[in-house]
């Protein structure tokens, strides 16, 4: 370590590799597969009313692995803090709070999909009796889950805009790449997010950019680690 427990170069370019691992695995735990697996959910009232039971199985997996998928965030705001403070205290700080706010709110969106599950399966059990009143319900239960699922977007694009913002000022990585991630992110919020926030139809095409480019971001970590050799900036601050 260095003077003040800041981390060398070396340290700096294993918790790289940490953090690029991480990125694999939350991008799989939390920002893929549990929307995959409950894609049976989406749609109108009707549509999950009958879909949702059916899939219990897939949807309570989806659940359990949102959890992991939330740990793996806090775990990564953990992990890049020693470097992050060495460049600014404020910086490492905040990438903490935004990961931790983003897990939070990953396991509220996991809370309304178990309900959505159980109106579903209450629907199956009631039969066709207890229709129209189920359907009422589930137009409920429908949208507090997509309010629930367009705040956890925002948290998400949140630590993804202060990952990569911290990457392009401290030039952690090639400026080119984190660059790109910051371009990934703002169309992703710009096509999918703030769409769903004024109420309009998503457009998930600019939201696929930001598939690939995470997964390379995370590849050159796992083989260069962060770049610690180039001095902070001039002017940011020290975590000494």
């Amino acid at each position: 370590m260095h003077p003040a427990g800041l981390p060398s170069p070396r340290s700096a370019f294993a918790i790289g590799r940490r953090v690029g691992l991480l990125l694999l695995l939350q991008l799989a735990a939390a920002l893929t597969l549990p929307f995959i697996l409950t894609q049976s959910l989406v749609g109108g009232s009707l549509a999950f009313l009958t879909g949702g039971a059916a899939h219990a199985a897939t949807i309570r997996a989806a659940v359990l692995l949102s959890f992991v998928g939330a740990t793996l965030t806090v775990l990564l705001g953990i992990t890049a803090f020693p470097v992050l403070r060495r460049h600014s205290q404020a910086a490492a700080i905040g990438f903490v709070v935004v990961c931790a706010g983003s897990a939070t709110l990953d396991l509220v969106q996991a809370a309304h999909t178990l309900s959505m599950l159980a109106v579903s399966q209450a629907f199956v059990a009631a039969g066709a009796a207890e229709a129209e009143r189920y359907q009422v319900v589930g137009v409920i239960v429908a949208a507090a889950r997509r309010a629930a699922h367009t705040t956890q977007l925002v948290a998400i694009g949140a630590w993804l805009f202060v990952f990569y913002g911290s990457l392009l000022r401290f030039r952690l990585v090639p400026r080119v790449l984190a660059g790109i991630g910051l371009l990934g992110v703002v169309l992703q919020f710009s096509g999918v997010t703030l769409m769903m926030l004024l109420g309009q139809r998503a457009i998930g095409t600019l939201a696929m950019p930001l598939l690939p480019i995470q997964i390379t971001v995370a590849i050159w970590l796992l083989v260069k680690g962060f770049d610690e050799h180039l001095p902070p900036p001039a002017g940011s601050a020290s975590g000494s």
